[in-house]
Order: structure tokens, then sequence, then C-alpha cells
């Protein structure tokens, strides 16, 4: 049949019985009306061909959108399209109500549909009928149709049993909505009350625990596995005599028990009671049925993820430590979020470890992989790492260690290429002196805040992640925690997480320390939930949803004096200070050594003598590296008030031979580096030391608020 022919001989019967014939071809965008089509949409009556403009200018806006998902579903389910549809006049008053009902095929070359289908008027049928309760939520077939797919997306992301049984308890069938729910489990040989609703806290007493041999339709339903429906009170009483008393209190009309079944099981039944009567049509139980599958599967991913995060937390706890005893003048904090997905377990730790010479370790790391196996190599590298600290050994050794360890323990016989390895930093702190002894295998860079908000990076010598090599040297890194100064050491989860690479990420961290204000608990809180929003998972608690990957994170504070962790007045500190040593071999630190030294003046309040102290430490530092064969010790402080203070640099070498100023030429390369001093620096000296000499120069600062 073409758009535009004349419609066949049926046309006219179908009039007799005011039906409509209509034919609509979406690639043409046309629309055949016969006669009494074309009455009930508003038109001469009379065969006519109209644009589908038109058709749409006849019919309300929200139905027309609902023709068009009902027939694409209708389509893809080769089934019939049925859906109610009010007309409008043209001064956009409802006229009529019609029935469409069509048989839609797509065009998978042309993508279009054509469809043929009939219009008939409808009236609504008198109110508090159950007809009337199909015709307020549109037609029956269209309602199920979206009833069922709300249903099933509801339940596919409900993540717990209490979701579930939420959803459940809030779906709104279409015309024959329950008031009444339970879900029946099976324990042994007896029914269980998972959960219901509609009822009052204690109506389950005589339902717990009721023998699978008892008289009561849900304890049928999972003998046998087949639904009982019971319309009305008198079904009920005949059919289960010894029951009935216990439902007859209720004042329910109709009920339903179905089976929830998955893969062949019988797990449960679940119970939908009526406070109107329910004949259960086909529809009716078509829709129930699907209802009681879904609620089934769901139920199911619900318990496995139950008893996942159940062995996940279980798992976790006997992994991660609690922070031990209280460190005197010192106070530490911990936080831990596993990621998403999964068990939701993987390889990120970190340990507090007492030392048999008094001091404290910190240990931080990151075993590859977010799986069970990752989790286990962590396990035990915790454990090896503990034990090789507690025997005395230096930060050095222990890594080494540690290192032969895991790459001892990583390979397997059945992949010997699945080599893991591990990220980890480790950090001998001394409570008394405040001096950190730190090595670092592959790991982030620590973190230190100053007690006046300066944060800096402290970059540290460091070797390759452990279970690579099982020869692998880690040098050591001596940093000094004054009085008021925090430490953060982190796992590159916290840095990375939310599309941040390394460095976008620590300008993020580095934010949120500079503007804390607060204690060393909330500090860690504040990190965490910076990053994936309020915490759900610290040291201990209920499992995050989802995490792009695992974070740990340890703080460790240095108190007196004024903690820069706990106050909120900023406090000055009489000294900021860094240190940083340049290897002969790594003239590429000279450019992390000026970064360091910009940030420790972050605020100074003349620019131009930050450019100045660049550029005399730059002298400085490559006048070692060139005129030496030894390596250099940076130490840089600011001490004072601010708009009063003085900033004193000072590179260290091993040499004994003392610079001299030369006079160099117009066109010589060299030279200049001493004359720069004397000429930009307020003091400066060379002071030779009993083994080396170091040079220094002071810069004082101008009247002045600090810079921002």
């Amino acid at each position: 049949m073409r758009t535009g022919e004349p419609l066949p001989a049926v046309g006219q019967v179908l009039a007799a019985l005011a039906t409509g014939l209509w034919h609509w071809n979406t690639a043409t965008k046309l629309v055949t009306v016969d006669a009494e089509a074309a009455r009930l949409l508003g038109l001469p009556a009379e065969q006519a061909t109209i644009t589908e403009a038109q058709a749409r200018a006849r019919l309300h806006p929200v139905d027309w959108n609902e023709i068009v998902s009902v027939v694409g579903l209708a389509a893809a389910e080769d089934t019939v399209a049925e859906v109610r549809v009010r007309i409008m006049d043209e001064r956009g008053r409802v006229i009529r109500t019609v029935r469409s009902r069509s048989k839609p095929s797509y065009d998978h070359e042309r993508r279009a549909f054509e469809l043929i289908g009939t219009l008939q008027e409808v009236t609504d049928p008198p109110p508090g009928t159950p007809a009337s309760r199909r015709a307020v939520t549109g037609d029956w077939r269209r309602s199920r149709e979206a009833f069922l797919l709300d249903a099933g997306r509801a339940l596919a992301e409900a993540r717990s049993t209490a979701e579930v049984l939420r959803v459940a308890a809030g779906l709104s069938m279409p015309g024959f909505s329950p008031d009444g729910l339970a879900v029946f489990g099976v324990e042994g040989d007896r029914l269980t009350i998972i959960g219901h609703h509609g009822h009052r806290p204690g109506d389950e007493g005589p339902f717990t625990h009721m023998a699978l041999a008892t008289d009561y339709p849900a304890a049928e339903v999972v003998r046998t596995g087949r639904a009982v429906y019971l319309p009305s009170p008198d079904h009920y009483k005949s059919r289960y005599p010894l029951t009935w008393p216990l439902a007859e209190r209720f004042g329910r009309q109709s009920w339903a028990f179905l089976p929830l079944t998955v893969a062949g099981r019988t797990m449960g039944a679940w119970m939908a009671a009526f406070a109107h009567p329910v004949g259960f049509t086909p529809d009716e139980r078509s829709v129930l049925t699907t209802v009681a599958r879904m609620l089934a599967q769901a139920l199911t991913r619900a318990g496995t993820a139950e008893s996942e995060r159940e062995l996940t937390d279980g798992l976790q706890r006997s992994m991660l430590p609690t922070l031990g005893p209280e460190i005197p003048g010192m106070s530490v904090a911990a936080r831990y979020i596993p990621t998403g997905g999964g068990l939701q377990v993987g390889g990120d730790w970190y340990d507090m470890i007492p030392l048999p010479s008094g001091r404290i370790a910190l240990v931080i790391g990151d075993v590859q992989g977010h799986d069970v196996r990752a989790a286990g190599l962590m396990g035990q590298l915790r454990i090896a790492l503990r034990a090789y600290a507690s025997e005395g050994h230096r930060p050095d050794a222990v890594l080494s260690r540690a290192s032969r360890f895991l790459h001892g323990i990583s390979t397997t016989d059945e992949d010997p290429a699945d080599l893991r390895f591990a990220t980890c930093l480790y950090v001998e702190a001394d409570p008394e002196t405040g001096v950190l002894d730190i090595a670092r295998a592959g790991h982030p860079d620590p973190a230190i805040r100053m007690a006046d908000g300066t944060v800096l990076k402290q970059p540290t010598a460091g070797g390759l992640p452990l279970g690579i090599d099982p020869d692998a040297d880690y040098p050591t890194t001596q940093l000094v925690l004054e009085p008021g100064e925090t430490m953060l050491i982190c796992t590159d989860g916290l840095i990375e997480t939310g599309g941040h690479d390394l460095e976008t990420g620590w300008v993020r961290i580095r934010t949120i320390l500079e503007e804390h204000k607060g204690d060393l608990e909330e500090l860690a809180d504040s990190l965490v939930q910076a990053v994936h929003g309020p915490s759900s998972h610290h040291t201990t608690g209920p499992l995050a949803d989802r995490r792009e990957d695992d974070i740990a994170v340890l703080l460790l504070c240095r108190e007196p004096e004024g903690c820069g962790c706990g106050d909120t007045v900023t406090v000055w500190p009489r000294v900021r200070r860094t240190m940083l040593t340049v290897a002969q071999a790594e003239p590429e630190r000279v450019a992390v050594a000026r970064q360091q030294l910009r940030e420790l003046l972050h605020d100074w309040s003349s620019a131009d003598q930050v450019d100045s102290a660049v550029l005399l430490l730059s002298e400085t530092l490559t006048n070692v590296l060139v005129h030496t064969d030894t390596d250099a010790l940076l130490v840089a402080e600011v001490a004072g008030e601010p708009g009063a203070r003085r900033m004193r640099v000072e590179v260290t070498d091993a040499s004994d031979d003392l610079p001299h100023k030369r006079r160099p030429g117009e066109l010589a390369s060299s030279g200049r580096g001493l004359m720069l001093i004397e000429l930009l620096a307020h003091a400066w000296g060379v002071d030779p030391r009993g083994e080396g000499k170091s040079i220094w120069f002071e810069l004082h600062e101008p009247d002045g608020q600090p810079s921002a």
C-alpha cells in the first residue's frame, strides 16, 4: 500500500463501527486518513492525505511524545503499538480522546517507520472503578511498558537489600498498586521475613520462622515454585482455612504470592496485598510475574554485594594497622579509602612502627593493582617491612631488603612475566629533635606545611619501586620537622583522582593544606573529602561506593610552640627553612632548588628581591658543580616578623678551594658570580669548614606587607 492511494473497502466496514483507518510513513512525513479517522481528528469527514506536522497539530503535545516512544518500543518487540491520545481543536481545547492501535514496521535502509492502524473514540469510565484507575495512568499497555522499564531500572540500581525493599515498596503498578508488600526468604526448612511494607512493626511476628510445611500461601509457593493468586477473602479462606485468621486482621481484599526464582532455584516468595478487589487478569499476572523476576535478581545481586562488602571490610581491617602509641611531642593522623568496584580491595597501605632506638617509623606504599592478589602482596610486604624495621635497620636497608623480598614472592610459576612492584616511602622520625630520615622507592615526595601555612614539596632522593631490582639501592634524605610543621605523605590516588595529573593534583592538595584551619584529624578529613566528597570510609566505617584509585594518607605534626595544624590564628614562626642536596650527577636539581626557594619566599614583600635571590642561588650552586668535584647542600631560611624579615641562603660543599673574585672581560662567559652576590646581597661571605666550605648571602625584607 502506497501513501496517497485510496484506502481499501475495509475502511467502510470500520466506519460503520465508528473506527477510522490511517497510514503513516515517517520517511515521506505524510499521513493518510479515511473519512472516519479524519472526523475523529477534527478534520472534514473525507479521505485526505495530510502532513505529519498537520496531524501532530491535532494531538496533545504530551501524547505525541508518548506515541513516538510507544511506536519505537513496539517496533523493537514486534508487537502492536497501542496508545490513548487527546484530540485538540484550533483553540487548543481537548475535544475527544481516541485509542490508536497500529502495527509498526521499521525500514533499516531508509531508517523510517511505517504504520497502519485504527482510531476509535473512547469515553472515560466512571470514577472509582478499576477501569478508572487504568484511565488515570493512560492506556493499560502503554502504562505497563513504562512501569516495567522504570521498575527494572530502579531495581538494577539498588545496591543493598534495604534499597531493593525501598524500591519495591515504592512501585506504582498501573491500575492495581498494592498497599502491602512482604518478601519471604528461606532458612533451612522455615520461612523468614526479609522485609515488609504497609504493615506496623511487629506485624511480621506470626510469619517469622514459619515451617515450610505450613498451610500458608508463601510456604506453598516456596515448596512448589508456582504463584498463588487469591482475588477475594472468600478464595483465601476456602483455600487456606488454617492460616486465614492471620491474614484476616489486615483487612485486604486480594493477594498475590509469587516465587522469587533465580537460576531455577526458588529463593523465597513475594506477597503483594491489595486494599481493593483485583481480578488478576492475564495482563496483571504478567506484570506481577515480571516484577517478581526482577525483584529476585535484584535481591540476589544485593545479597552478593553485601557479602563482598562484609568480606572486604574484614580483609581491610585485618590488613590495616591502628595507629600505635602516642608519640611525645608529635601527633599522627591517617586515612585509607579503597577503590570502587569489585571487592574494593587494593594494594595501598600505611603503617606506624615503634623502633628499638625509641624513634618512630612511618611507612606508606602502593602495590600495583586493585585486586585480591595486590591486597595479599600488600599484606605480606607490610609484615616484612615491619620485621626489617623492628630489627633496627636504617631506612635504606629496610627498603633494600623489602625490594628483595617482594621480587621473590611477586612472580608466579604460572606466569613468570606477571611481576608486581610497589612504591613506598619510609620515614624514620626522632620525636625529640624532629629529624626525619627518608628513603623513597618510586613514591611521590612528601610535603611540609610550615606553621604559617607555607607548603613546600620536599624533593628526596629515591630508587626504583620495590620488587623490580632485588639489588636496588635507596639513598636516604634527612630533613628537620620544625615545631609547628606538618608532614604529608600519601599515595598517588589522593593526587591524581578526578582527572588530575601529578602537577595539577598537587596544586589542589597544596591549596587545601594552605587554607585549612583546624586540628590534624580535621585536616585529614578535608583532604579526602576534597577528592571524593563526604568521607565514607576512613580507618573505620562503611566502604565508599565508587573510587578511581585507592587512597592512603599519613600526617605527622610536631606540636610545640603553636602547632600550625591546630590553630585557627596564623602563628608566624621565628624560622622558616628548607634543605636540598644537589649532586654532581644531578645538575637538573638546580631548577628544583630555584623552585624551592621561590616557594619558601611566596609571601616576601619584594618580588625583585625574590628574583635576585633565585639568581644568586643559581650562581652559587653552579659554581660548586663547575669548579669542584663534590656535591652541594642548600640550606635556605627566613627569620623574623613579616615586613622586617631576613633571608639567608647557604650552599655548602666538601671542597677546600675558596672562591675568589675575578675581573672577566666583556666577552667572558663566567666569573661574575661573586660580583653579582656583592652587588645584590645585603651581606655575604665564605666560611671555611673543617672539611669544605660554605658560601652564604643574606637579603633583608623592605618595610611593607607580605605579597600575596
